[in-house]
């Protein structure tokens, strides 16, 4: 039987041991997207953050009415819900973060982060868990956006948050602020997460393959005994 967590534990495991993006690997399009500047990483982790939250909470707290077999659909439109309210207050509150992060905000509804965390967690535990284990993803996400954009927006553009911090005499590297940069610098980051964790006695993070989705219970591979495109043998 797996230890018990305190919500202390609950929500620092989103920051290192469990960051949903440097050591469970999800969430990968929106990092590479927002991280160009600092500004629009912490809009979008702050969005993700709060969508998380709320989601958990509501996912948590109706999870004896949901049916097993709609609670997808039924988590999507919770989901849904509390990114179109996030949009509309971005919308008419900092228009220009809106702009900026573009299609990226109305597509946190399908981030394998939020939905994830409602399949393997809010959708098994209590309110108060929850909202604690989505705050502290939420947290995990952000930093990982805000280490990396700020790499990114220093090297690439010579600034932090729009003010040039570099002298005239060094020239920015562009690379950085496009897609093989973002990726170079992705791999850096993670690398030193993991590092770090390890050193921590954390074990290296794994998917677990196709039974760690989210999708796994209602799968017809995984119940004919298939899995990632191949028959595995039945016992």
């Amino acid at each position: 039987m797996a230890e018990k967590k305190t919500l202390g534990q609950e929500f620092t495991k989103g920051i290192i041991k469990e960051n949903p993006v440097l050591r469970l690997v999800l969430g990968t399009c929106p990092t590479l997207a927002t991280t160009t500047s600092m500004e629009s990483a912490i809009g979008m982790g702050i969005s993700a953050a709060i969508v998380l939250v709320c989601s958990n909470i509501v996912i948590s707290a109706l999870r004896k009415v949901i049916p097993q077999k709609v609670r997808i659909p039924c988590y999507i439109v919770v989901i849904a819900a509390f990114v179109t309210i996030v949009q509309m207050l971005v919308k008419a509150f900092v228009p220009t973060l809106d702009e900026q992060l573009g299609v990226y905000l109305p597509l946190i509804v399908v981030n394998c982060i939020i939905l994830g965390r409602a399949e393997a967690f809010a959708g098994k535990n209590s309110v108060i868990a929850s909202a604690v284990d989505g705050l502290g993803m939420g947290v995990g996400f952000t930093v990982a956006l805000i280490v990396m954009s700020t790499v990114r927006e220093l090297l690439g553009a010579g600034s932090l948050l729009g003010h040039s911090v570099l002298p005239e005499s060094v020239p920015p590297m562009t690379i950085f602020i496009l897609a093989p940069g973002g990726f170079f610098v992705f791999g850096l980051v993670m690398a030193c997460a993991n590092k770090i964790a390890e050193a921590g006695g954390h074990k290296k993070a794994t998917l677990g393959g196709c039974k760690a989705c989210p999708m796994a219970a209602s799968c017809e591979k995984l119940q004919n005994g298939e899995e990632c495109g191949k028959e595995v043998e039945k016992a």
